[in-house]
Formats: structure tokens, C-alpha cells, sequence
């Protein structure tokens, strides 16, 4: 099988096999990995594909559209010679495209700046500056107590029929720059979502008034799986022209990478692979790595990309591949709580096991306020306390609690309910939350209060009986 010099690319009549979303080509020479590829199908229909296996004179192509349309006999593939690339601009932002930056929302293309390979460049790590600087999401449990800083990647570990979606359209419509005029934008990834969420995105965006700076990337749950491995690759594609080429602070959203990690699983069994842990494939690591590591800042460049990325955990058991191999490369995790979400809280963040490693570097005294970090301290420690204290009142009764002990309680029913529970459109500033973590610890006697210094205490404490029916009903409930 021949191949013929058509379009300046390498064309080949005819398969090896056609195995799930996945093409064998024979006779394959001069063509590399990740190569871009037309697939032409037996009635004309042109397919996209990439090369995913260079072997002797057979390559292995993933088709991104599905394989349904093709024969052995009878399919044409013309290798490009270049990787997947999508086109980036700023006129991008306030529309909607699917992986390979075709619009899906009746307009036009957009006018190509530049073209883009997707699989991105490798960020030196010398030329990396180290993340710093908040960005404020308007909810309390993540400004509070996990500050997102820019060049972040700080997770979102969630569970099935968790409000993680809410909680995404919430960051989405809320986030801001705080005390600046640099320019912010949100790119935000769909993989494999069912039409509902997907109408539910998009409304939300538009209502809200935040699509002008936000773009939506769209892979739906009946689009063929191999898209969802380009889809967060395209997203990031576009962020890193914000942010590298036009200076924009840019956060980026993926939601689920369980969907993309499935797809993963599903091309690696249809090559054959050896599987490792729960039938992924032994790269898992290094291919969400990938995906990570397109976080960051750069010294000489203006611009910041902050990830989060959403994942639901399988019969919520964070030790599983995803959740577990992602909390390696990312920097802390927002953890959230079928307990919580069960008893009305939402959204329902579980604060002990949330962390945000680099919180430290984004507020205090000229970020947020001087109080911050050991008012969030002092939070952690108190709720730490709730849950010792929980466990002995389920032995002995509340009854036979001591008086320090019905205190932590109360101030645990403050913080669940005033704190952490909030409206979906509401938005909090720093000030808010902050003066929100004062009150919910009024129950405790100050002597309770190790982790605040006295002149906190006497500066921003205010009497128990100004601020408990603030604490209690915050939101005028």
C-alpha cells in the first residue's frame, strides 16, 4: 500500500484493523507520534485523527469523531505532518466550541490569531516564577481557609450527585482579581457531561453576565470518548495564549477528569496495553502530569494559568487511582461531603481534609488581611476539636458533655450553617468571610483561642451579643 504525496501530506488506501475508536495503518513510514491525520470514511466524510503509535511500518491512529463510518478496504488516511492544532484569539472568549475549536454555538469561526498544537510546550523550570497572589471566589470555605493563588492547581475531590457543578458555576460566575485592573478570564473544559449540565453551564454563563470573559470547551457524554482526551488539551491550548501572549491572569476549570481518565482506560485496553491499578494504564501519572503541569506563571511573562480540576471519586473512595495519583502533582485539594451535603449544607466542603498548600503566599498583611492565616488556623483547630468532641457525646451523651464541650458544639452548628453553608449566588469578599470566621467562634471563651494572638482577639472580636444573630442566620434566613 503505496503512499502518495497529496496536500503535502502522506495519504495510505486501506486498513490493518479497525479496533474500538482506534486505526491500524500498514506500509507507515515518516510519520510521528502525536502527528495530526485526516480520516477519510468510505461516503467522503472527513474524520480527524491522531497518531498515538509509531510501530514497524504500522501506525496506530485514534479517530476523534469514532469509527463507525469506516472499512478496512475502502478508508483513506492522509498523515499531516504537524500535531493536532487548534486556532486561538482573543475573540474566543463569550463563545462555545467543541475539542478541535469548532463552534457549537451557531456563530461563525473565530478569526485564528495563531494556530496552536494542543499538546502544548513543556514549561521550563527555570523560567517558572513561584505562584503568588489570591484570586477570590466569593466563597468562604476556599478564600477562608484554601486561598487559590494564581498559578495554582488546587482540585475540587468530588462524589456522585455532589453539587460539584454548582460549586463550579458558582467559582465561574464569582472569581475576580482582588484590588486590581489586570485583565482575568475563565476557560472552562466539559468532558463528557450529559446535555442537562451542559444547558445548565451555558445558561448560568449567560445569565450571570460573566460570559464576555469566559469560553466554554463542550465534549458531551454521547460525543465519541476519544474527544475527551483532546478536550482539557484544547482548553489549556487557548488559556496559555491568554495568559503567555496577552498578559491575562486566566483560571481554568476541568470538569470531570474521571470522564477523561475513563477514555484514557478505554483507548489504552483497545491497543492492548498491560493495565495497571483498577485496569488504567501505568502512564496515568505522567499523562495527568501533562495536563497539570500547563499550570503556572512565568518569570518573564506577564500572564498566570490557575487550574481546577473537578473529579468525581469513584464510591467516594479517595484512595482511587484519580483522586490519589492527582493529589500528587496538584498543590491540596477541596474535599467535598456527602455527611454535609446529606444534612442541608452547600455546598458541602469538608474543611480538615481540604488544603491548599500554597495559601500561605497569597495572603496576609497587603493581600486579604493581617488576621488571616491565624484566623484559619484557629477555624481548622476548632473543628478539630468538634469531631473529638462528636465522638465522645455519640459514647456518653450530650448530656454528660462538659461546659467547654456543648461550647464547641454550638460553635460547630455556627460554622456548618453560617460558614461554610452558602447560597449559590451569593457572594462573599474577603472582608465577609473573614468577619463571617470571627462570629462563628463567639461560643468559645477566649482562653480556647490558642492559635490568635491577644491583640487579634482585642482588635477584630466583637461582644457575643452583637454578633450571634449575625453568626446565625447570616443570610437573612
Amino acid at each position: 500500500m503505496a503512499a502518495q504525496n497529496i496536500r503535502a501530506g502522506l495519504e495510505y488506501r486501506g486498513l490493518h484493523q479497525i479496533q474500538g475508536p482506534l486505526i491500524f495503518v500498514p506500509g507507515v513510514t515518516e510519520v510521528g507520534f502525536d502527528e495530526f491525520a485526516e480520516v477519510i470514511a468510505p461516503d467522503g466524510t472527513l474524520l480527524h485523527g491522531r497518531v498515538l503509535e509509531v510501530q514497524e511500518q504500522l501506525a496506530v491512529v485514534e479517530v476523534l469523531e469514532g469509527t463507525a463510518q469506516l472499512s478496512v478496504e475502502q478508508t483513506r488516511v492522509r498523515f499531516l505532518g504537524h500535531p493536532l492544532q487548534i486556532p486561538v484569539a482573543r475573540e474566543m472568549l463569550g463563545r462555545v466550541f467543541n475539542a478541535l475549536g469548532r463552534p457549537l454555538d451557531g456563530g461563525p469561526p473565530p478569526l485564528a490569531e495563531h494556530l496552536r498544537a494542543v499538546s502544548g510546550e513543556p514549561i521550563n523550570p527555570v523560567r517558572r516564577d513561584y505562584p503568588r497572589d489570591c484570586i477570590e471566589t466569593g466563597i468562604s470555605t476556599i478564600d477562608g481557609m484554601n486561598t487559590l493563588v494564581r498559578g495554582q492547581k488546587l482540585p475540587i475531590f468530588s462524589g456522585s450527585g455532589l453539587p460539584h457543578n454548582q460549586l463550579a458555576a458558582q467559582i465561574v460566575r464569582q472569581a475576580t482579581l482582588p484590588g486590581t485592573g489586570e485583565e482575568f478570564a475563565v476557560v472552562f473544559a466539559a468532558i463528557g457531561v450529559n446535555h442537562d449540565v451542559a444547558d445548565y453551564f451555558q445558561t448560568s454563563f449567560q445569565q450571570s453576565g460573566t460570559f464576555r470573559n469566559a469560553v466554554l470547551f463542550l465534549n458531551l457524554a454521547d460525543d465519541p470518548s476519544v474527544e475527551r482526551l483532546v478536550t482539557p488539551r484544547a482548553a489549556l491550548t487557548l488559556a496559555e495564549f491568554l495568559a503567555f501572549d496577552l498578559g491575562m491572569h486566566v483560571l481554568v476549570i476541568l470538569t470531570d477528569m474521571t470522564n477523561y481518565c475513563e477514555a484514557l482506560r478505554e483507548v489504552a485496553t483497545a491497543k492492548g496495553e498491560v493495565p495497571s491499578r483498577k485496569g488504567y494504564p501505568g502512564y496515568l501519572y505522567s499523562d495527568l502530569s501533562s495536563i497539570y503541569e500547563r499550570a503556572g506563571r512565568l518569570k518573564d511573562r506577564a500572564g498566570s494559568i490557575t487550574q481546577i480540576p473537578i473529579l468525581t471519586m469513584p464510591n467516594d473512595d479517595i484512595t482511587h487511582p484519580i483522586p490519589d495519583l492527582t493529589g500528587y502533582i496538584t498543590e491540596g485539594q477541596i474535599v467535598l461531603s456527602r455527611d454535609l451535603y446529606g444534612r442541608g449544607v452547600s455546598p458541602p466542603v469538608d474543611v480538615l481534609p481540604s488544603l491548599s498548600r500554597l495559601m500561605e503566599d497569597g495572603i496576609g498583611m497587603g493581600q486579604t488581611r493581617e488576621d488571616h492565616s491565624a484566623l484559619a488556623s484557629q477555624l481548622y483547630a476548632a473543628y478539630a476539636r468538634v469531631k473529638e468532641v462528636q465522638q465522645l457525646a455519640s459514647i456518653i451523651g450530650t448530656e454528660e458533655l462538659s461546659e467547654i464541650n456543648r461550647r464547641y458544639l454550638q460553635f460547630a452548628e455556627r460554622f456548618e450553617r453560617a460558614f461554610v453553608a452558602q447560597g449559590a449566588y451569593e457572594r462573599r469578599d474577603f472582608a465577609r468571610t473573614l468577619a463571617l470566621g470571627w462570629e462563628v467562634l463567639q461560643p468559645l471563651p477566649e482562653g480556647e483561642l490558642t492559635r490568635l494572638s491577644r491583640e487579634l482577639i482585642a482588635h477584630y472580636r466583637t461582644a457575643p451579643d452583637e454578633s450571634a444573630s449575625h453568626a446565625e442566620n447570616p443570610q437573612g434566613r
